[in-house]
């Protein structure tokens, strides 16, 4: 007589260890491989997701570092420094942010519930007058720059000689109401610093419009074959340009006001007056850094008024050459019209701009 072991129950007639329905002999099948591999895979992830840091969690650790290092931070922003830093930062901002919002709203209002068409309408057949004419056309379609350029890629599109709609590029973000009623309230003791911005912005563009139509080759321009916001209703679009604008022209706003705040309380005042009391090194000076700090157009005038060393003509050249060409207005002329085209269009818009300021300075202020 055989002497066996106990066994489980079942385990005569398959092995234990063998999942059901596999015969002997036989390896362990894909959906066993599948399903053992997929929870070690989900068991893998749950481990990476209880490890990876939360928003919460990051926020609440900034905070217990902040609470942990308040003595040294009320330290350092207690030094005359730093509150001179704070009053100029907190001053251009809260003075700018209002008429920044509103710009973005008219400017958004304005992309998206004008049509194209109209312009091309409005505006005269023959480009020499419609240069003029859509220069003058910034002034009463008020729009930033984040949207000047696609409004002026859209005219190109429908038919706008691009001469014209090169000028409105330029002078809708420089000269429109709320442009001008911002300058006028940075400026309350100059008050001829609104014409003198006025007049000079309008030259310029109409003097690189008719420029464009006398040299300017139409294998330079290259707009888009569509808009950006294709395909969606007018109220998304403009929530959508809304949000974008406010966010990228206020994170320029703060830039600018951190780098004036500085400019003003960091610098040696013996370097700021040796920069001011030189017109040549002036005026390059704020040319290079509108193109640098690339302001948004309607709070570049509180920022200006802040640098007091330096001479009103000077701060003309810096409201003049920023909302015509900076940093993200260059990006954005390349992405829109292409990369040749910004390479020509930029360097002679700098040009233009820094001369019509000064002469326009120079003559009414």
């Amino acid at each position: 007589m055989a002497i066996t072991e106990d066994a489980p129950p079942g385990a005569t007639e398959r092995d234990p260890a063998r999942p059901s329905g596999e015969r002997p002999g036989e390896r362990p099948g894909r959906a066993g491989q599948k399903g053992q591999e997929g929870h070690e895979g989900r068991a893998g992830q749950d481990g990476l997701e209880s490890r990876r840091l939360s928003s919460p969690l990051i926020l609440t650790m900034t905070l217990l570092l902040a609470v942990l290092a308040q003595s040294p931070i009320r330290g350092a922003l207690g030094t005359p420094l730093m509150q001179s830093w704070m009053t100029v930062f907190v001053a251009v901002t809260v003075q700018a942010l209002p008429f920044l919002v509103l710009g973005v709203l008219l400017s958004a209002a304005i992309a998206v519930f004008v049509p194209p068409s109209f312009f091309a309408r409005a505006l005269p057949s023959r480009p020499a007058l419609a240069v003029p004419v859509a220069g003058m056309a910034g002034a009463v379609l008020p729009g930033c720059e984040c949207a000047s350029v696609p409004v002026a890629g859209a005219l190109v599109r429908r038919g706008v000689t691009p001469a014209a709609a090169l000028a409105f590029l330029l002078s809708a973000p420089a000269i429109n109401p709320i442009v001008l009623t911002a300058t006028a309230v940075a400026f309350p003791r100059n008050p001829e610093m609104v014409l003198a911005r006025f007049l000079a912005s309008l030259l310029v563009a109409c003097a690189m419009g008719w420029l464009w139509q006398r040299l300017g080759r139409t294998d330079w321009l290259r707009p888009p074959a569509h808009g950006a916001h294709e395909g969606a209703t007018k109220g998304e679009t403009f929530w959508n340009s809304v949000r974008h604008d406010t966010v990228h022209a206020g994170g320029f706003l703060v830039l600018g006001a951190m780098a004036a705040a500085t400019l003003k309380a960091a610098t040696p005042a013996t370097w700021l007056r040796t920069a001011a009391d030189n017109p040549l090194v002036s005026v390059l000076a704020l040319a290079v850094l509108a193109v640098l700090l690339s302001i948004c157009s309607e709070a570049d005038a509180f920022v200006a008024a802040s640098l007091t060393q330096f001479s009103l003509t000077a701060k003309l050249v810096f409201l003049v050459v920023g909302p015509m060409i900076d940093l993200k207005l260059f990006a954005m002329q390349a992405g829109t019209f292409g990369r040749g085209f910004a390479l020509r269009f930029a360097p002679a818009t700098f040009a233009l701009a820094v001369a019509g300021a000064v002469v326009t300075g120079t003559v009414l202020l």
